[in-house]
Order: C-alpha cells, then structure tokens, then sequence
C-alpha cells in the first residue's frame, strides 16, 4: 500500500515540527533516560497472576541471567484491582491473589534488584474492566508511589464521553502526567516512570515526549511476522521521535509466544532493540527455550539499546523493495544505520520469504566518512569480520532474517581505490572538472 502524497507532505511537516520543538525538560529529571528493560505478565498469562507468580518470575530473571543482561524491572498487567473502589474512592489489590499486599510485593522486588511497576487505565475502566483512573489521576498516582511502584504502564479503553472529558488524547494523559509531576514536587521522591500505552492516536509520537517516557505508535501487536512487519514499517518513519527521556514504544517482544520463526525472532529482537524501543519480556520464564534467551541477552544488541552517549533510534538510509519514502506495511524499509558509542550501527532486514544477497554503498549511511575503511564485527555471531572498504554485501540472508553490523573506522581507503567518488553525482575535480562517480 503506497503512502498517500497528503500523509507524505504530513510526516516530513511533523519531522520539521519535531526539529523545531521546544526542549522538554519537565521529564529529563534522571527518570527515563534509557529504554526500560522489563518484564510484563500480559502476554504470558493475562489475568491469571498473583503475588508468587510476580516473586517467582522475579527469581527466575536474577537465575536465568536477565537481570544480569539489564532487565531490571517487573511489571504487573492488567487485572491486579479488586473490581470496586473502596468507599474512600481508592483502588485496593485483590484481597485473594494479592493477600499480602502490594507494599509486601514491591519490598520483595526491590530486595531482589528490581524496580516494579502496576498498571492503569486513563479510562472509566481498564481493557479487563477493573478501577482506571480517570478523575482519580493524583488520588491514585499517590497510592501507586505509597505502594512502592516505580512504573505505571497506563492504557486507553473506556474512554468518558466528550461533554465529561473535555480534553483531546494530549489532554487525557496530561491529567495522570500532571498528578505524577506534581507528586514528585511535593514528597522529593523521584517520579514515577510513565509509559503512555495510547494506541488509538496516530499522532502520539508528536506530543508523547511531553507527558511520557514511553509512548506506543501501534495498535497491539501479534506473534507473527505480519504483525511485525507492519509496526516496523509504521515506526520507519516516525525514527526522529526517539532520544533520551522519551521514545516511540513497539509494543512488547513476542519471542516464545507465537509462530515466529528463529530468525524472525532475531528480526523482531533487533529492531526494537535498535529503534530504542523498551524491550518489554512477555515470555513464560518457566518454559522459556535456549534460543529465546540467546535473543534477549545477546549483549552486543543491548548495549547499542542502552548507549549512553547517543539516545536516537537507527533510520531507514534505503527502503529496498519499494522507492524511499514509500509506506508498505507488507515489507518495510530494509537498510537502516544510526550512530553509536563505539560506530555506526546498521541493520539490513530481509522482508522477502526466500533467502537474499543485500548490498549497500558505505556513504549511503550519513554516519559514515568517505575515503576511510571500516572494521566490520557483526553483532550477532559476535565477530569481527575483516575490513569494507567503500561498500559491503551480505550474502544469503535467510527469510524474514537480519544483519546487524557495527562499522568502526580502520584508517584511510587503500591508495588508488576507484572510482574517485563511490555515490555521489556531482563528482568533480577541484578544478571543476567531473569526473565519473
């Protein structure tokens, strides 16, 4: 499906705006800088959690090696409330599966090295039909920080109608955005991290750095490559949304949960690890297989995720299969670098069902300087393998699979190297002369 000659004219006029935009510096307060690393119980069993679950999987990250890798926070889902509030107007745990209390859980959290988070509702209702938030934002952003939670996952269903909200989308998250900030204000406690799930906006992505740290771009995501496919084709263009503080959110990793091939898998890990997306568990940990945990822990992928000193996500250079610029939600952009700590980072992406050769000149990347010769390691057999001088090829990348190389510079191209320019159409001598690219 082409994109629309007025959606086109919109995304660059967005892109402008985000370049333009004001600094917001009400949420770069040391909450949020990197991408959250997490694990979430939605996908794995829904509504059916309780206190051990949330201690168990809890040990079965520090034993497994995930928090070791980075992941350091858990997080409860949907379906943790009792279905009522209480006659005061505030939301309780299940006296039954959470009988001992939230404060309890988040001690046991905590003393095991992780952060815990709960989730809400900017509704009347959460998506399963317990207590939101709606006209309860600071009463309840005050209980979830009294409970020890650090994370509020906050979701969009049971919208109020238009004469009782009064607010657009922007507005609605504002008001649990707001309570969160003034709360901080008034205890000195670090603010709850928040993670906007408003996935009924196209436009989030314009405004989420401004009330969140996390902000979803999608609707939910599915198990299989055609889901992930269309999310990655959606956040192709929208890359210059993402930096320190605020990010666009791909959803949570499907890996162990569906039909997705291993190098599909390698595909969905990669590239929501490299556009900065968290990188939200929702695995069963007590049958997770070698091959999903090989995924999530390879560490070359992580730390490009948590780079310090370069927050943005990596960005189409070519599109591949279809003309740049060109929205298919079947196969998305397949080229794609973006600057690191320690090199450029790239990733080619196979969006065919067959094995492919996938070529690209160096210079096509903007991160990457003429006349020099790049060392190439490759971040998934963790290799490093020889030198590219002016262009590289990947041979035989499987169906729905990926490459992810880190480019470092290896000093100055070989004497002689032709031609005398690798890309460019307007090569020319300095005396005017041009000469052929």
């Amino acid at each position: 499906m082409a994109l629309k000659r007025g959606s086109l004219a919109a995304l660059l006029s967005a892109a402008l705006y985000i370049g333009n935009a004001p600094s917001i510096h009400a949420l770069q307060n040391g909450v949020g800088r990197l991408p959250a690393l997490a694990y979430n119980t939605w996908n794995a069993y829904q509504c059916n959690i309780d206190e051990n679950l949330m201690v168990t999987t809890a040990e079965l990250m520090v034993s497994l090696g995930l928090q070791d890798a980075g992941y350091n926070r858990v997080n409860l889902d949907d379906c943790w409330a009792m279905k009522n509030r209480t006659a005061e107007g505030y939301v309780e745990p299940d006296t039954t599966r959470f009988s001992k209390g939230f404060n309890w859980l988040t001690d046991q959290l905590h003393s095991l090295g992780f952060q815990a988070g709960i989730y809400s509702d900017s509704g009347w209702y959460t998506c399963a039909g317990y207590p939101g938030s709606f006209e309860n934002e600071a009463r309840d952003a005050e209980t979830f920080q009294n409970w020890g939670f650090d994370y509020l996952k906050y979701d969009n269903c049971y919208i109020p109608y238009d004469d009782i909200i009064r607010e657009g989308v922007y507005g609605k998250y504002q008001r649990m955005s707001n309570a969160i900030t003034n709360l901080s204000e008034t205890t000195r406690q670090p603010p709850i991290l928040f993670s906007l799930c408003e996935w009924g906006n196209d436009q989030v992505w314009l405004w989420g750095a401004s009330v969140g740290h996390s902000w979803r771009t999608t609707g939910d995501i599915g198990p299989y490559w055609n889901s992930l496919a269309n999310i990655i084709n959606t956040n192709s263009f929208i890359t210059q949304a993402t930096n320190f503080y605020g990010r666009n959110d791909l959803d949570m990793l499907q890996l162990g949960n569906g039909n997705l091939t291993y190098d599909e898998s390698k595909s969905h890990f990669t590239s929501w690890a490299l556009m900065k997306s968290p990188l939200i568990i929702g695995t069963n940990l007590s049958s997770i297989t070698n091959e999903t945990l090989e995924i999530l822990t390879n560490k070359d992928i992580l730390a490009i995720n948590q780079d310090n000193v370069y927050g943005t996500s990596i960005s189409p250079f070519r599109w591949g299969i279809n003309p740049d610029w060109v929205s298919n939600a079947s196969y998305p952009a397949q080229y794609w670098s973006g600057q690191s700590e320690n090199g450029t980072v790239f990733m080619l992406l196979n969006t065919l069902d067959e094995p492919a050769d996938m070529f690209f000149n160096l210079t096509e990347s903007p991160w990457i300087r003429a006349g020099i010769q790049y060392n190439v390691r490759d971040l998934w057999t963790h290799t490093d393998n020889g030198t590219a001088v002016r262009n590289f090829t990947a041979t035989a990348v499987p169906p729905h699979g990926v490459v992810a190389l880190l480019l470092t510079e290896a000093g100055d191209e070989p004497a002689g190297t032709m031609p005398l320019c690798a890309v460019w159409a307007q090569c020319a001598a300095q005396n005017g002369t041009y000469v052929q690219g």
